[in-house]
């Protein structure tokens, strides 16, 4: 974005001048998604100061220094937050005005510095000498006349000119007063500068240098020179934002015949109106542009009135300075402001978590939550004889707890070892929670590292999407270096919900243990079914009591397997509900991991950008 451009967005943007409406569109730039429009921090502070616009005798206009002290405080602040995200050479420049502005402020402020700028024969000198009222510049026939910068200065009996003199480098014998009898003009500060377009380039760089300091500039142009390109395109455009403290006076007029000055001066008004430089018409603020001949006198004293009028005002430091902050402000625009919506949505967010979950296997961790839980409800409820059955095989294969069987849902034969995590063990034939030393070993796998990757990369996209480039980058970057850690984090949670599921439910439904006990009732009946057949058999028993035996071991031998699907039926739903809260509880501590390795850094980079970003608003003055 070029100087212009970002001053007609600014005098778009300006409170004083504009409506609600229009600070509405300008707010609404730099808000928050999804957020209600807000005035940027200060900003709202400020609305009593500007009421002090509107119409009444008790409500008085701010002074410009009143409205520059703000903005350069947050110009300072906002460089400081700045500084590890931008590089130097982007500072600099408000860097540059902020010196300017401290130094400024440490000299007199009842002076005001005005330069008489101009090229070779454009007539400053002569100019210079007609508002002095004496010859103190030196003017003739030789090209360049002004070899260094010539001061006179009109006191008003304030001291701290010469300070003022002294920053600005002016010889101590190229300072001079003016002529006894010549007009007053209290607290100005006149100075004659070298030409601009000089042959040596220790004059140019003079004029460049000084033009940074002064207070403000009267650009003399001949009717000869007055479109010349390196006179608009060097120093006019760039300084297009100057224009309150901004003269084009057109020299010479009085070798225009005619009314070939006032078409002169019509086509000059055009010129810097391409320029972007404003024009001071109807009362408007802007460049003030006349035409004079610095020969005959003719509107030399329109200038002189406008010049009093100019310095006694006291504010143009202040204009200029200001100036010079918008200037700062419209370079650093595409540093600060975001390209529309920017930040973590929640569907971003949930979108993290779902990648971080299936990294870690979630949804198959439920899937084995609930298989172990029917596997659990299946032992107590079923038979006697298949308990014994299990016992049998897990002492067949040298007595290790789960019988070698990995976790469902993770693959592979690598063990993560950690603290809290938990295991079967055959202790009288009940589950318990075993540690040695505090660790147990857990079977699983590392986190799916690549589904990690790719939840970082996406998440961290979805945050700088529309934040300006070195912002963008910071908050890639942050989200990076969380990640580093995050695949172990995950591990690690890994671990601890596979150590929780081999413990088995924490709370057995009571319906187990009553099952439990018929299924022990029904395993006596069976057993003393099978005794009263053999003892029929063999004679023990009365033959005619074979039947009654016989009902009675058919009813042991058939209820204990009825009742074991009668309870797995009964089980499916609790059981689906416990592996959803298992996979819940994985889910949770993966999201915990992630908030607190990449989301975390992320919205703290995003709220450092916020911050700064309302730094800018009230540095820019929006």
């Amino acid at each position: 974005m070029d100087d212009d451009e970002w001053r007609r967005q600014r005098d778009w943007q300006e409170w004083e001048d504009e409506g609600e409406n229009e600070l509405e569109a300008v707010l609404s730039v730099l808000k928050e998604p999804g957020e209600p429009v807000q005035e940027p921090r200060g900003r709202r502070d400020r609305l009593p100061e500007m009421q002090e616009y509107g119409p009444g005798p008790s409500r008085k206009r701010r002074s410009p220094a009143e409205r520059l002290r703000p903005r350069l405080d947050a110009l300072r602040e906002l460089i400081g937050l700045s500084r590890t995200r931008l590089d130097g050479a982007t500072l600099a420049e408000a860097g540059r005005v902020l010196d300017a502005a401290d130094e400024r402020y440490q000299l007199s402020g009842e002076h005001t510095v005005v330069a008489v700028a101009g090229a070779t024969g454009s007539g400053k000198s002569s100019l210079f000498n007609a508002l002095v009222g004496a010859d103190r510049s030196d003017v003739g026939a030789r090209r360049p006349t002004t070899a260094e910068p010539v001061a006179c200065v009109w006191s008003g009996g304030w001291p701290g000119a010469e300070a003022l003199l002294d920053r600005l480098g002016v010889s101590a014998r190229r300072r001079y007063a003016p002529a006894p009898g010549a007009p007053a003009l209290p607290g100005l500060v006149l100075l004659d500068l070298p030409d601009h377009d000089s042959a040596v380039v220790g004059h140019r760089e003079q004029v460049d240098r000084m033009l940074e300091l002064v207070d403000a500039v009267i650009w003399v142009v001949d009717p000869e020179k007055y479109a010349d390109a390196v006179l608009h395109e060097r120093y006019l455009r760039p300084l297009a934002g100057h224009a309150e403290v901004t003269f084009v006076v057109l020299n010479q007029v009085d070798r225009l015949p005619g009314d070939a000055a006032v078409q002169v001066v019509d086509d000059l008004r055009r010129l810097l109106d391409e320029d972007g430089l404003a024009l001071g018409e109807h009362g408007e603020p802007g460049a003030a542009v006349l035409a004079l001949s610095a020969a005959t006198g003719e509107g030399v004293g329109e200038l002189r009135e406008m010049l009093r009028q100019f310095v006694a005002e006291r504010g143009a430091a202040d204009r200029r300075l200001a100036a010079d902050v918008d200037a700062a402000a419209g370079r650093l625009w595409p540093a600060y402001v975001a390209d529309g919506r920017y930040g973590l949505t929640e569907p971003a967010r949930e979108e993290f978590e779902d990648w971080l979950a299936e990294a870690v296997g979630a949804g198959a961790m439920g899937s084995a939550a609930e298989r172990d839980w029917l596997r659990h409800a299946e032992r107590a409820c079923g038979t006697p004889w298949l308990r014994l059955r299990r016992r049998a095989g897990v002492r067949g294969r040298g007595g290790r707890p789960g019988g070698g069987r990995t976790s469902p849902g993770r693959t592979g034969a690598s063990r993560l070892w950690h603290r809290d995590a938990c295991t079967e063990v055959d202790a009288g034939g009940e589950e318990a929670c075993a540690t040695v030393g505090g660790w147990v070993p857990v079977d699983g796998r590392a986190t799916a590292r690549p589904l990690v990757e790719q939840a970082v990369r996406t998440v961290a996209g979805e945050a700088s999407e529309g934040l300006p480039g070195p912002w963008a980058q910071a908050v890639r970057e942050a989200a990076t270096r969380g990640a580093e850690g995050l695949p172990e984090a995950l591990d690690r949670a890994a671990a601890v919900s596979e150590g929780a599921l081999r413990a088995g439910p924490q709370v057995r439904p009571r319906w187990w243990s009553v099952a439990g006990v018929v299924q022990g009732l029904l395993a006596l009946s069976q057993v003393t079914g099978v005794l009263w057949l053999l003892a029929v058999a063999v004679g023990a028993a009365e033959a005619g009591e074979w039947l009654s035996a016989l009902l009675v071991a058919g009813i042991g031998t058939a209820g204990g397997p009825a009742l074991s699907w009668a309870c797995g039926v009964a089980g499916r739903a609790p059981a689906r509900r416990y592996g959803q809260e298992a996979e819940r509880r994985l889910r949770t501590a993966a999201a915990v991991c992630g908030r607190a390795a990449v989301l975390e850094p992320v919205a703290a980079e995003l709220l450092r950008y916020r911050e700064v970003r309302e730094q800018y608003a009230v540095a820019a003055g929006l």
